[in-house]
């Protein structure tokens, strides 16, 4: 099953909000928005729906964007002291999830148009309505791999398309301590050697155990890939429980989520 994405444009008024946003740097004791990408906790004191994450990150040329759950949205902000303004309606791809997740992301995107206050510290992120209300609450989190276990959702399968994994077969990987990507790729064992460079990344050589396996059809052509998609990879992006790697160019090349 392939797995596409289509992104709604930004308004021209959105547009014009972006020429004048500011960063988001430092005024009256607040800590700069930049430079950390923020996974939310709880919003409206609620937590989230198991098994799902939602994120934000803002740039220092005024732009904001982030995964909603389902879907990765994007647009701009503009702050004020310890106010902000989040543009309304943000651009967005058009992923269809479980209606849960739909619902959760649909409040989502909602509370952020609505956001007109934040505050921030090293660690947390507090994003509230005029009221005061409705608070979303937001932890910094790391980019670090190391330690970090993974299961592959899809991968680019070096036809130009991203699929998702087999029925009945499961990808997984670990990014070890000691730099040693590892895992299952659907019949095999694998590893192979890792360097990050901020949020640059290199795998490989790749090696793998030597099995034939039958069962799902198409086990062995998807590992095939996979491992191949490994070694395109040039960046990489958390955000939440989802995990990126992009190839050079910006392709996607694997899809994770937290194991």
């Amino acid at each position: 099953m392939k797995k596409k994405l289509f992104t709604l444009g930004l308004c021209s008024g959105l547009l014009i909000l972006a020429a004048c946003s500011s960063s988001g740097s430092q005024q009256g004791g607040q800590r700069d928005l930049t430079g950390t990408m923020w996974s939310l906790s709880t919003i409206n004191d609620q937590a989230l729906v198991p098994g799902s994450g939602i994120t934000i990150e803002f740039t220092s040329d005024g732009k904001v964007s982030g995964s909603s759950g389902c879907n990765l949205y994007a647009g701009v902000y503009k702050t004020d002291g310890d106010g902000i303004v989040i543009s309304s309606p943000m651009a967005s791809t058009m992923m269809a999830c479980s209606q849960e997740i739909m619902d959760q992301e649909t409040a989502y995107l909602k509370a952020l148009s609505d956001v007109r206050t934040f505050t921030a510290t090293k660690d947390q992120l507090t994003l509230k309505d005029a009221t005061g209300k409705n608070p979303m609450v937001y932890e910094a989190q790391s980019q670090d791999l190391a330690g970090s276990s993974w299961e592959v959702t899809g991968y680019n399968n070096g036809k130009q398309a991203v699929t998702s994994v087999l029925a009945g077969s499961t990808i997984t990987a670990e990014f070890g301590k000691d730099g040693v990507l590892s895992g299952k790729g659907g019949c095999n064992d694998y590893s192979g050697p890792y360097v990050v460079t901020g949020n640059k990344i290199k795998i490989g050589p790749v090696v793998s155990t030597r099995m034939a396996c039958a069962e799902p059809a198409g086990v062995m052509e998807q590992e095939t890939q996979y491992l191949a998609a490994l070694e395109t990879a040039a960046t990489y992006k958390l955000e939440g429980k989802v995990l990126e790697l992009r190839t050079a160019d910006g392709a996607l090349a694997v899809d994770y989520s937290k194991k």
